[in-house]
């Protein structure tokens, strides 16, 4: 099975690893934040709704160093 993304495109990872401060990195980081303020934020809602064990799963990989 192909593997899909989770918060990161292969691009956004690749534009993130690179420290030339280029126009197109800050386009990505623009394009994450907003990902995780409004996308992941409607996610968690969709889980607690249904699906409570995913949400549990999701919670201890973001949170397991915290």
């Amino acid at each position: 099975m192909a593997r899909t993304r989770a918060l990161l495109t292969e691009r956004d990872r690749e534009l993130l690893a690179e420290d030339d401060g280029s126009n197109r990195r800050y386009q990505a980081i623009s394009e994450i934040r907003s990902r995780i303020t409004e996308e992941m934020s409607t996610d968690v809602e969709v889980l607690e709704e249904n699906h409570l064990q995913l949400l549990k799963e999701l919670r201890e990989v973001v949170c397991k160093n915290n």
